[in-house]
């Protein structure tokens, strides 16, 4: 899982390396409930990725690489210097209608075929997240408009979030949990942390994550920390990288190693 165009970067997905035998997902980052202005919509999403990530982009790359799907993440920290929060709608049914509107007319345009959650800030009396974000993706899902669902939580979300997996955790594919927010930069930490949120979340449906020269575990420490929670009895089923935009500058090296570890994983 890799997020890309967030940033303003101009990275391109057919920069990105891409092995054949195993799944990749690229994850537009991001498609918000807000006007430009940072005012929110009502459910009415909106893509504000990159835009060298065109839906002409999109469909080249899944038609050359037949293992690549597309995801959209919903909401991210901020547009612009607006912080984003989730808020409680004054119809929650309505918030669900326009949501699942806007988001199938963006996977169609997109050809997405799943969409990833990131809401990062929540109100102190949130009562509406789990439904409203279960319930769309419940909708979108037995409506065929995506076939992949994802959240992404992390160590100051995971109540929200967890609340959300309880309800709705079969309709949850993966958990990209942010590991680069919990502060750990050795390895033996990396899985105490992965133990901890292994037992909040489905250890089978829970991914490492890494972010590129950013936020803790860094360098080859990470695929030490891989190796060692396989040892660990953990089944290492993916690995979720954060982001493409900040590897076009070191020519995709955690995405290269991330792939041969998973080709080669136990």
């Amino acid at each position: 899982m890799e997020y890309i165009g967030a940033t303003g970067v101009p990275v391109k997905l057919e920069a990105v390396p891409v092995e054949e035998g195993i799944d990749f997902h690229f994850i537009l980052s991001f498609a918000i409930d807000a006007d430009p202005s940072g005012n929110t919509q009502n459910g009415k999403f909106s893509p504000y990725w990159a835009d060298t990530l065109t839906p002409e982009s999109v469909a080249a790359m899944k038609k050359s690489h037949p293992n690549v799907k597309a995801l959209t993440s919903l909401s991210g920290w901020s547009l612009g210097d607006k912080v984003l929060r989730w808020y409680t709608p004054d119809d929650t049914q309505q918030w669900i209608s326009n949501a699942f509107s806007s988001l199938s007319s963006m996977a169609q345009q997109y050809h997405l075929d799943g969409i990833d959650i990131d809401y990062e800030n929540f109100p102190r009396h949130n009562s509406s997240f789990a439904y409203c974000i279960g319930e769309l993706i419940t909708l979108l899902k037995n409506q065929s408009v995506i076939s992949v669902a994802t959240i992404a939580p992390y160590h100051k979300t995971t109540a929200p979030y967890i609340e959300l997996f309880e309800n709705y955790g079969d309709v949850i594919d993966f958990v990209n949990y942010q590991f680069y927010t919990d502060k750990v930069r050795k390895p033996k930490s990396y899985v105490e942390a992965f133990k901890i949120r292994a037992g909040q979340f489905d250890k089978e449906k829970l991914l490492p994550s890494y972010e590129v020269n950013g936020r803790g575990i860094q360098g080859d420490a990470f695929f030490d920390a891989l190796s060692l929670l396989e040892e660990n009895g953990f089944g290492v089923n993916g690995v979720m990288i954060f982001s493409a935009d900040a590897s076009s500058s070191n020519d995709y090296y955690y995405e290269r190693k991330s792939q041969d570890f998973l080709m080669n994983s136990t």
